[in-house]
């Protein structure tokens, strides 16, 4: 995937829009060039799938299946060519279609990433589980735009991009807490993590784990800093494991 047209990052307020579309060598590129240097270091590998159809996530599923991959990213938030361009994580009932039927070809761990542009993401996250989600990850990023006043046009060349950064936490936090009461496989929580304070929210409202993205664009040290800042957190409240406060919200 070439991904599209230039300028396709932009800054705002409280985070970063972007349209960069997935650019991405293709699967076979990744396995053969990318992957052996990843291997070098002590670290889980998840390699985050996409596609337009069915039959291309199922394609590019199967081609890592064989692969030295630990764990495989469904990205559900892709326009489904299919149905219209709507997207394949916004109907429970394509949601669990999809995810059984890369279930087939993945021998990896499978976690399922949401999409927020949903009006329930308790039944969405319901039919990924049921079509053999391993694993979810939510909130992907939500559609935004910006504007120049003075060139009185779009600042990205797709004019929409997707929103991320601090200003979606409150919104991504939300959805993680009702996902995790509504579902009993691990939760990877993310949407404007910065600072341990903030990772400590999504862990308590039941995330398993927690990832860090545009933070790392201001602040190359912001993961060092999360996991020194929970570390230190335990220690001044006497807290031995995590899983003394995950889940902790009635």
């Amino acid at each position: 995937m070439e991904g599209n047209p230039v300028p396709r990052i932009a800054e705002t307020k409280n985070g970063i829009l972007n349209s960069i579309g997935l650019q991405n060598p293709g699967a076979e590129h990744f396995i053969s060039n990318e992957l052996p240097f990843l291997r070098q270091f002590d670290t889980k590998v998840i390699v985050n799938i996409c596609g337009h159809t069915l039959t291309q996530y199922c394609s590019v599923a199967e081609k890592f299946a064989d692969s030295d991959v630990d764990l495989i990213e469904l990205n559900i938030s892709r326009p489904n060519v299919e149905e219209g361009g709507l997207s394949f994580g916004t109907d429970p009932h394509i949601v669990e279609r999809v995810v059984k039927a890369v279930r087939h070809y993945v021998r990896q761990p499978l976690i399922v990433k949401l999409s927020p542009e949903v009006s329930d993401i308790s039944e969405i996250a319901k039919a990924a589980v049921s079509g053999g989600a391993d694993s979810l990850s939510l909130i992907n990023t939500l559609r935004g735009m910006k504007i120049d006043i003075r060139k009185r046009k779009a600042v990205l060349a797709n004019k929409i991009g997707g929103y991320s950064g601090s200003g979606i936490m409150p919104v991504a936090l939300r959805m993680v807490y009702e996902v995790c009461n509504s579902v009993d496989v691990p939760v990877i929580g993310m949407g404007g993590i910065s600072t341990f304070e903030d990772a400590l929210e999504f862990i308590m409202a039941g995330a398993t784990a927690v990832a860090v993205g545009t933070a790392n664009f201001y602040n190359p040290y912001a993961t060092v800093e999360i996991i020194n800042g929970i570390q230190k957190y335990m220690e001044e409240n006497q807290i031995c494991s995590l899983d003394e406060i995950r889940g902790c919200i009635d």
